[in-house]
């Protein structure tokens, strides 16, 4: 049976789907009486009947009601691969799941760069706040934040994190020592524990903590420039919010935190796409460590 002509195939195809020798034929440019002699072959070469010829059209028989669904998938799954085909080369897609501060604050504005040397590869971006589940959501990459320890991945470390506090401009000129944090909102992330890091780190006593928690840096950095309190936030990924002066640091004090990762399951294979993304950005990172342009 591996010898079946393929344009006896694709000639039952179409006409199991239309149930009809003349729809086929339009479909495939070719005559009915083509169609009928291909669908015949087809039947001779299997040794049984795939089509009851009506009066008024065809109706599957049990056999060809058994062979439709397998050839209609095997067809389809071949034209989304030669869909790919583009300029003598086959497109690829790249999932990469990414942590929402580092998406909006490193990865998108940069993004450009590595669409225009891989016009081939269709990158799809997912936002999540660190919580991700490489296998179960299909993605090729994880980005997001931590200290590398991961169960089952592979981790490289991209940008490091150092946090300090940041507030919208009328409410640092409130701010003078650290002790003056006392009298303000304090916003918090979902990661317990890191105001009081910067609160050692400046030898000041933590007050009581009682503003609200967001579960995304993003969100948490949007309510501090509308003057709803101060967050603690990594530098290097809020340069731009800084510059434009929607954010201000009323202190030099930084604390490390933890760093951004690039990760992916050790158990995936590595494709073409996730092999040029992933020289890209460790190539990024390392230039921006290194304090060039």
């Amino acid at each position: 049976m591996s010898n079946l002509p393929l344009n006896a195939l694709r000639s039952f195809e179409a006409a199991a789907r239309h149930l009809s020798f003349t729809k086929a034929g339009l479909e495939l440019r070719v005559s009915q009486a083509a169609v009928s002699q291909q669908v015949r072959t087809l039947e001779e070469s299997l040794r049984v009947k795939l089509f009851k010829r009506l009066t008024r059209g065809l109706a599957l028989t049990e056999e060809g009601e058994a062979l439709q669904p397998v050839i209609s998938s095997a067809f389809t799954q071949i034209n989304q691969v030669l869909d790919r085909f583009e300029n003598g080369r086959m497109r690829e897609s790249l999932a990469i799941g990414v942590v929402g501060t580092f998406a909006s604050g490193w990865l998108l504005p940069r993004l450009a760069g590595f669409t225009a040397n891989h016009p081939h590869i269709d990158v799809r971006i997912f936002a999540n706040n660190n919580r991700v589940d490489l296998g179960g959501e299909g993605l090729d990459f994880a980005i997001r934040f931590g200290d590398g320890a991961w169960h089952g991945t592979n981790a490289e470390r991209l940008v490091e994190a150092h946090f300090t506090p940041m507030c919208a401009p009328n409410v640092a000129k409130r701010l003078k020592n650290p002790v003056d944090l006392h009298k303000e909102v304090l916003l918090r992330s979902y990661r317990p524990g890191e105001w009081a890091h910067w609160f050692e780190a400046v030898k000041c006593r933590q007050p009581r903590m009682t503003g609200p928690t967001f579960d995304s840096s993003v969100s948490l950095a949007h309510a501090a420039a509308q003057g709803a309190g101060v967050a603690l936030l990594p530098v290097v990924l809020f340069s731009d919010d800084l510059s434009r002066k929607r954010l201000v640091c009323p202190y030099d004090g930084q604390v490390f935190l933890g760093s951004y990762w690039l990760t992916s399951l050790k158990s995936k294979r590595s494709s073409h796409a996730m092999k040029a993304f992933r020289d890209w950005i460790l190539a990024e990172c390392k230039t921006k460590r290194a304090g060039q342009p």
